[in-house]
C-alpha cells in the first residue's frame, strides 16, 4: 500500500478511470498543465486546458454529459463556482429529473476549498452547503488520499452530477492508498475512531483536528467517537444516528461558516430522530460569518482547532439535559 498525496491520489483515480472508460474526458483551468501524465497517455482530445471561463466550462460539461461522455472538470478554487451556478444548479442538477430519468448527466466538478495557502477571501470560501441545498447534485469532500481516490472513482461512475471539493490544506499531505480498484461508495461515512462518550462528526481537514481533540480527551478519560462524513450529499444519517444513540452526545465540526452550514442539517436530523437519546444539547463548531483573511495565522484561527473541539466535547460530558 503506497503513500500518495491527496493530489496524486486524484491523479491515480483519473488515470485508472480514463483507462477503464474511453468516454471520460478531463478539462478545465490548467488541468493539462498540472497533469502532464494524463495528456501523455490519453492525448489532447481527452485532456485539455480551457480559458478562465467557469460558466462556459460547466456548460460544456453539461452538454458533453448529455451526449454520452463523462466529463471531469477542474474549476480550481471553490469561489469560482459562483460563475457556474446556472450551469451546475439550474441545468446539471435538474435536467435528469426534467427528462423523467431518460437521460444521465454524469459530471464531476473538482474545486479546491478551505484554509492552508493564504490565498485570500476570493479564493478561499467554503461553499459546499450551497450545493448540498441544490436538488439533483451530489457533494463529497474527502479527508485523506485513500478516500479521495475511492470517492472520485465512485463520482465518475455515478450518473448524476457530483461536486468534488478538495480541502486545499490536505492537498500535499501523504497517506496510504490501496493499489487495487477500491471504490468508496457515495453516501457512506467512515468511523475514524471508535468511542463511547461523545460523537464528533466532521469532514475535510477538521477530521484530523477532531482526531487530535479525541487524543486530548482520552487523557481525561473521555472517549470520543469520530465520524468522517466523506459524502455531504447523500450523507450517512444511519451511521451518525447509531453513534449518537450509543454516546448520547453530539458535536458537529466543519470549517465552513456555521450559519446554515452542513452541521445545521446534521443537528436537525439528530434532534428529530434521536432526541430521546441525547444527554446534552447538540453543539456545532464552524467558521465565523466573515470573509477569510489572507494572513496565514488569521486563516488558521478561522478553522475550529483541536483545543476548541476538545473543550466543546468536555462541556457536553459534564452536563445533562434536565
Amino acid at each position: 500500500m503506497p503513500a500518495l498525496t491527496l493530489y496524486d491520489a486524484i491523479g491515480a483515480a483519473l488515470t485508472e478511470e480514463m483507462r477503464r472508460d474511453r468516454h471520460i474526458i478531463a478539462f478545465g483551468e490548467g488541468i493539462a498543465t498540472k497533469r502532464h501524465d494524463l495528456v501523455a497517455e490519453f492525448g489532447a482530445l481527452r485532456v485539455r486546458n480551457t480559458p478562465l471561463a467557469e460558466g462556459i466550462i460547466a456548460g460544456t460539461a453539461v452538454g458533453a454529459a448529455a451526449t454520452g461522455l463523462r466529463p471531469v472538470v477542474d474549476m480550481l478554487f471553490a469561489p469560482f463556482l459562483c460563475y457556474a451556478m446556472d450551469e451546475l444548479v439550474n441545468s446539471a442538477g435538474k435536467l435528469r429529473y426534467m427528462s423523467g430519468g431518460q437521460f444521465a448527466f454524469p459530471l464531476v466538478t473538482l474545486a479546491m476549498t478551505g484554509a492552508g495557502w493564504g490565498v485570500g477571501a476570493q479564493h478561499n470560501h467554503n461553499v459546499e452547503a450551497w450545493f448540498v441545498h441544490s436538488p439533483g447534485l451530489k457533494v463529497v469532500m474527502p479527508s485523506n488520499p485513500a478516500d479521495a481516490k475511492g470517492l472520485l472513482k465512485a463520482a465518475i461512475r455515478d450518473d448524476n452530477p457530483v461536486l468534488f471539493f478538495i480541502d486545499i490544506g490536505l492537498l500535499y499531505q501523504p497517506g496510504d492508498v490501496p493499489l487495487d480498484e477500491e471504490v468508496v461508495p457515495l453516501g457512506k461515512a467512515a468511523v475514524a475512531r471508535e468511542g463511547s462518550d461523545v460523537t464528533v462528526v466532521s469532514y475535510g481537514k477538521t477530521v484530523h483536528h477532531c482526531r487530535q481533540a479525541a487524543e486530548m480527551l482520552a487523557t481525561e478519560g473521555i472517549s470520543a467517537e469520530i465520524i468522517d462524513l466523506r459524502s455531504l450529499k447523500p450523507w450517512d444519517a444511519a451511521t451518525v444516528l447509531a453513534s449518537v444513540e450509543r454516546t448520547g452526545r453530539l458535536v458537529v465540526v466543519h470549517e465552513a461558516n456555521r450559519v446554515c452550514g452542513v452541521g445545521a442539517e446534521i443537528a436537525a436530523v439528530v434532534a428529530e430522530e434521536a432526541f430521546a437519546c441525547l444527554k446534552a444539547p447538540i453543539v456545532r463548531l464552524g467558521g465565523p460569518d466573515a470573509p477569510v483573511a489572507s494572513s496565514y495565522p488569521l486563516e488558521q484561527a478561522f478553522v475550529p482547532q483541536p483545543e476548541a473541539i476538545a473543550a466543546a466535547a468536555r462541556r457536553l460530558c459534564r452536563r445533562q439535559i434536565a
